[in-house]
């Protein structure tokens, strides 16, 4: 699906946190939002984002 090496590279861009591959979701626990992957291009737009429940 997302390369390895640019999952790497990719952080949040309103947390600049690490984003894990969930699904067809990249996820950034810190800023609890879940960005789309739609066609295998991520949708690294805030407004784009899903809000998730935290973990916490």
């Amino acid at each position: 699906m997302i390369n390895k090496d640019l999952l790497e590279m990719l952080v949040c861009p309103q947390s600049k946190a690490p984003l894990e591959l969930i699904g067809d979701e990249l996820v950034c626990e810190k800023s609890e939002l879940a960005y789309p992957i739609i066609d295998g291009i991520p949708i690294l737009l805030i407004e784009e984002a899903r809000k998730i429940e935290s973990k916490k």
